[in-house]
C-alpha cells in the first residue's frame, strides 16, 4: 500500500484558518436579480432530521451512537458508483480515494495528521481492503470554499483520477446563492470525470450550527449523491446538553481527535453499510445523467498562475512566490509599492485569489473590467489570526467574451502590497 497526502500540513496553523467566515462575493457585482449574491450568514436551525431529541447524556469518548449515526445519515444515495469502487478493491485492483474541503479536511486540530478524518477515511479503505494498492489525495487548504475549489480541483485532486472523493465545505461556504453555484459546479466536475468517481458529501458545522449543509444537500439530492452530516450527529447533542462541544472541539469550529473519530466512524460505518451489500448493489450503469442543477457557470473553472498571464502593461508587480502556500500557488503577481497590471481574456467568470496580509502593509486594489469598476481587492487584515488567501469574484456570466482587465491601486489606498496568488476564471 502506498498513501499519496500531498497537501496535508502545508498551510497555516490549521484551527485559527477555518475561523475566518470566508464571504468570497462580498463587493462583486450584481449582474442580475437571478445572481445576486449575499454574502449574511444565516445560522440553522437546530432541528433533528431522523431521531428524536437527545435526553441522555453521552459519553463520547465511547464514540458514535445509534441515534447520531441515524441523524448524520442524511442519504444513502445511489450507491452503484461507490460499490464498483469497493469491487474494484476487493478484486486487487490499485485505487485512488480523495478528499476536499477546507481546514477540518486538512486536519485542523488533531493532535496528529494520523488522527483526522481524512486520513481515518485512508485507512479505512487500505485496512479493508488490503490486497488494494490504495493511493490518497487530500486536497483541504484551511479558510477556502468551494468557489476556490472547483478552480483548484482539477490541477490538486482530479490530475490524479481518484475513485472516491469526499467533499467536505459547509463552514467555509457562507454564500447561500453564489456558493451554491460553486459547489454544484464542483460535485458536477468530479462526477463527470471520465473515470467516474464516486461522491460522498460530508456536512460539518460550527458550534453554534452554522453550516450551509441544507443549500448543499439540494445539490446531493439533485444527484442520488451519499450524504454524510457530522453537524446532524452532534449538533442535536449540544444543544440539549447531552454533549458539550469542548469536548469534541477546541475553538467554536474544528473538530479534536474524538470530532475526528467520530466523522470517521461516520464515514466507516456507511462504507460498512455499502460492503455488506456489494452483491445486490448493480454496477452496470454508472453514468451521470441528471442536468446540472443550476447554471453551472463554473464547469470550465480553472485558476492561472503569473507565468500563465501575458499583461498588456504591468508596472510595480513581479513574480514572486508567496510564503504562505509556496507549494500550492507557487507563482504570483507580487507589489509592495504600488502596482498595476492590465490583461486581456476571454472568460464567462472571472475572480481573484489573493493574500490577506496581518503585516498592515496589505493595500486596497480596483478591478476594472472593460473600463467599470467591478471589484477590490482588499489586502488588509491587519490584528487577524494571520495572513491567508481570500477569494473575489468580479464576474459571473453564461457566455465567454473577450475583456479587458485591470487591476490597480484603489485612490486613497495609503497601503500598497498586495500578492495575486492565482486568477481564476472559465
Amino acid at each position: 500500500m502506498r498513501v499519496k497526502s500531498i497537501f496535508a500540513a502545508l498551510l497555516l496553523t490549521a484551527c485559527s484558518a477555518g475561523n475566518v467566515q470566508q464571504t468570497p462575493a462580498e463587493t462583486a457585482p450584481t449582474v442580475t436579480a437571478e445572481q445576486t449574491v449575499s454574502s449574511t450568514v444565516q445560522e440553522e436551525t437546530a432541528e433533528t432530521t431522523a431521531a428524536e431529541v437527545p435526553n441522555e447524556p453521552v459519553d463520547i469518548t465511547e464514540g458514535l451512537t445509534d441515534a447520531m449515526y441515524s441523524r448524520a445519515l442524511i442519504s444513502k444515495g445511489n450507491m452503484a458508483r461507490l460499490a464498483k469502487a469497493m469491487k474494484k478493491s476487493a478484486e486487487g485492483e490499485s485505487i485512488t480515494i480523495g478528499v476536499i474541503g477546507g481546514s477540518i479536511t486538512q486536519g485542523s486540530c488533531a493532535s496528529t495528521y494520523n488522527n483526522c478524518y481524512a486520513n481515518l477515511f485512508y485507512e479505512y479503505w487500505a485496512q479493508k481492503f488490503p490486497s488494494s494498492e490504495v493511493s490518497f489525495v487530500n486536497a483541504g487548504i484551511g479558510g477556502t470554499n468551494s468557489y476556490l475549489g472547483v478552480h483548484r480541483a482539477d490541477e490538486q485532486l482530479l490530475d490524479y483520477k481518484p475513485d472516491v472523493v469526499i467533499v467536505e465545505f459547509s463552514v467555509n461556504d457562507t454564500d447561500r446563492l453564489m456558493n451554491k453555484y460553486s459547489y454544484d459546479s464542483l460535485v458536477r466536475k468530479i462526477l463527470s470525470c471520465d473515470n467516474e468517481p464516486a461522491v460522498i458529501l460530508l456536512f460539518t458545522t460550527q458550534e453554534n450550527g452554522t453550516s450551509l449543509w441544507e443549500t448543499h444537500k439540494e445539490i446531493g439530492d439533485a444527484y442520488d449523491l451519499p450524504m454524510l452530516s457530522y453537524r446532524e450527529a452532534v449538533f442535536p447533542e449540544v444543544s440539549a446538553g447531552t454533549v458539550n462541544w469542548k469536548d469534541i472541539s477546541p475553538d467554536n469550529i474544528h473538530p479534536n481527535d474524538i470530532g475526528h473519530m467520530l466523522i470517521g466512524q461516520i464515514i466507516s460505518r456507511y462504507l460498512d453499510s455499502v460492503y455488506d451489500d456489494l452483491d445486490n448493489i448493480d454496477t452496470s450503469d454508472t453514468a451521470l445523467t441528471a442536468k446540472a442543477y443550476t447554471a453551472d457557470y463554473y464547469r470550465d473553472a480553472k485558476m492561472y498562475s503569473a507565468k500563465e498571464i501575458e499583461p498588456q502593461e504591468i508596472s510595480g508587480f513581479e513574480i514572486g512566490t508567496n510564503s504562505v502556500y509556496p507549494q500550492l500557488f507557487p507563482d504570483n503577481f507580487v507589489t509592495e509599492g504600488e502596482g498595476r497590471i492590465v490583461f486581456e481574456t476571454d472568460c464567462s467568470c472571472l475572480g481573484f485569489f489573493f493574500l490577506k496580509q496581518t503585516d498592515g502593509n496589505g493595500g486596497k486594489y480596483d478591478v476594472y473590467v472593460d473600463g467599470k469598476r467591478k471589484g477590490v481587492l482588499d489586502a488588509d487584515f491587519s490584528g487577524g489570526w494571520g495572513t491567508y488567501g481570500e477569494t473575489q469574484q468580479v464576474l459571473i456570466g453564461k457566455e465567454k467574451e473577450h475583456h479587458v482587465i485591470e487591476v490597480k491601486l484603489s485612490e486613497g489606498s495609503e497601503k500598497t502590497a498586495l500578492t495575486i496568488l492565482g486568477i481564476m476564471q472559465s
